[in-house]
C-alpha cells in the first residue's frame, strides 16, 4: 500500500474512532432539559413529553430529565444556558418561542446571541389564538376594537404580551394587558375569577393541551389567529394579516409572527462539539417519527409539525437580519405601550 493510502486509512480509522467515542459519550449520562417556563405551561408539557421519547435515539440510551427555570421570557434559562452551562451536550434549553427575537426587541434582557446557540430543532410550527371568557364584553374582533378587553399575560418579549400590544398599536384592537403572572395556569385561574377577561395571545396547542373542556363547554370563545398561515382548525376565525390595510403594518406583524414557525425550539449552548451537536439533532428528528412519541403527543393534545435543527437555525439568522427601520418601529409600538 502506498504511503497516501496509508494516510487516509489512518484518517479514516481515525475519525470512526472519534465518532464511535462521540456516540458512547451519553451512555450512562442524564441530559437535562431546561424549560424557561413554569410548571405545568405548553412548553413544559411539550418537553415532558419529547423527554420520555428522545434518550431512547440518542446512542448509549441517556435518561432525560426536565427542569424549569422562569424568567424574563426565557431569557434567563438563555443566559445561563449561554454563559455557565456545560458545553458537552448533557444541558439543552427549551425556549418560548419569543427568545430569539429578544436581542432584537428587548436588549436589555438579553446577555447571549440566538445566532450561536446550536439550535436542535422545534416540535411544530405554532399559532397563537385570542380568547375571551364567555362573559367578557368583548366576543369578536368588531366588539374588539370599540371595547376594552383585559388580558393576562406573564412578561414583554412572550407572545402574551408581545402580540396583543402589537394588535393594539398596529391595528387598534382595545387590549389592556395585565402582566405578571408567572404562567398561563396562573392566567387561566385569574380568567375563571374575573381578575381577567381573557387571553391576547396563547398556542392554540396549549390551550387545547391544558383546557379542552373551556373549547368544548363554551367557556372560552377564540376570536383571533396568529400565524403566517390560517390553521386548518380555526377556519373561520380571522388572521391578524387579513386585518392589516398596508404593507408597512403587515412588514412590522411579520417580525413578532415570524417566531411561531419555529413554535417549540429545543437547542444546546455553543461550543458543543460538533459530532455531538449531529448526534443530538439526529436523534431529535427520529424522535419526531417515533410511533409512541406521537401516540404519546396526540394523548396529551400535542400538535407535532417539527422543524430540524438546520432549519431552525436558518430561521434564526434570517429573523436576526431584520433591516433596523422595521426593528425600530416594532420596538416603539412595545415601547409606547408600557413594555
Amino acid at each position: 500500500m502506498s504511503g497516501l493510502k496509508w494516510i487516509a486509512a489512518g484518517l479514516v480509522l481515525v475519525s470512526s474512532g472519534a465518532q464511535a467515542q462521540d456516540e458512547m459519550f451519553f451512555k450512562d449520562k442524564q441530559i437535562k432539559i431546561v424549560v424557561g417556563s413554569s410548571a405545568g405551561s405548553g412548553y413544559d408539557i411539550n418537553a415532558r413529553v419529547l423527554a420520555r421519547h428522545f434518550g431512547d435515539h440518542i446512542p448509549g440510551k441517556p435518561t432525560v430529565i426536565v427542569q424549569n427555570q422562569v424568567g424574563a421570557g426565557s431569557a434567563t434559562m438563555a443566559t445561563t444556558l449561554y454563559n455557565s452551562s456545560p458545553r458537552d451536550g448533557t444541558v439543552i434549553g427549551a425556549a418560548i418561542n419569543g427568545m430569539p427575537t429578544l436581542h432584537l426587541l428587548a436588549p436589555e434582557l438579553v446577555r447571549f446571541d440566538p445566532v450561536k446557540f446550536n439550535w436542535l430543532g422545534s416540535t411544530n410550527h405554532d399559532t397563537q389564538v385570542s380568547y375571551v371568557w364567555k362573559g367578557a364584553p368583548v366576543q369578536s374582533v368588531e366588539e374588539l376594537r370599540n371595547t376594552q378587553l383585559v388580558v393576562g399575560a406573564t412578561t414583554p418579549g412572550t407572545t402574551q404580551v408581545d402580540f396583543p400590544v402589537m394588535a393594539q398599536q398596529i391595528l387598534g384592537l382595545k387590549y389592556k394587558v395585565i402582566s405578571g403572572y408567572e404562567g398561563t395556569t396562573n392566567i387561566h385561574v385569574a380568567m375563571e375569577r374575573g381578575e381577567v377577561q381573557g387571553m391576547g395571545a396563547n398556542a392554540w396547542m396549549s390551550l387545547r393541551a391544558l383546557n379542552t373542556n373551556w373549547l368544548d363547554e363554551g367557556k372560552v370563545k377564540v376570536i383571533l389567529q396568529y400565524g403566517l398561515d390560517k390553521n386548518p382548525d380555526l377556519p373561520n376565525v380571522p388572521t391578524v394579516f387579513s386585518l392589516a390595510t398596508n404593507d408597512a403594518d403587515r412588514q412590522a406583524l411579520k417580525l413578532i409572527v415570524s417566531r411561531l414557525e419555529y413554535g417549540r425550539p429545543f437547542f444546546l449552548p455553543p461550543e458543543v462539539p460538533a459530532a455531538r451537536v449531529q448526534i443530538l439533532r439526529r436523534a431529535f428528528d427520529e424522535t419526531m417519527k417515533d410511533p409512541a412519541y406521537l401516540a404519546d403527543a396526540a394523548k396529551t393534545q400535542l400538535e407535532v409539525s417539527p422543524m430540524t435543527g438546520e432549519d431552525v437555525a436558518k430561521l434564526v439568522e434570517q429573523v436576526s437580519a431584520t433591516p433596523p427601520d422595521v426593528v425600530a418601529r416594532v420596538k416603539a409600538a412595545l415601547k409606547s405601550a408600557g413594555n
